[in-house]
């Protein structure tokens, strides 16, 4: 399993259009084989912050749809990126 979590940093006044502007991808990447979980969120407290959050059944599953996803000219809006990729190899409840 892989999971890729961190944050974005956009321009305070841009943040809820950057997020809105993200709803096709997450729609569909939440509907691509592989694809266990997509979010992408306005956090609550910093103004210029956006969460992400992905969680995919494999690096195979991740890299089809990297490669298949529109372009939407978010990426010029991104400030500043601190999101990692971990690598699960085993999971269960808390």
């Amino acid at each position: 399993m892989i999971i890729i979590a961190g944050r974005l940093r956009v321009d305070a006044a841009e943040r809820d259009a950057y997020v809105a502007g993200c709803a096709e991808v997450v729609a569909q990447a939440r509907t691509t084989t592989g694809c266990l979980d997509f979010a992408l969120s306005a956090d609550p407290v910093e103004p210029d912050r956006v969460n992400v959050y992905e969680r995919w059944e494999s690096e195979e599953a991740l890299a089809r749809f990297r490669g298949s996803g529109p372009d939407t000219g978010q990426t010029a809006l991104i400030r500043e990126a601190d999101v990692s990729t971990y690598r699960i190899t085993g999971a269960g409840a808390p």
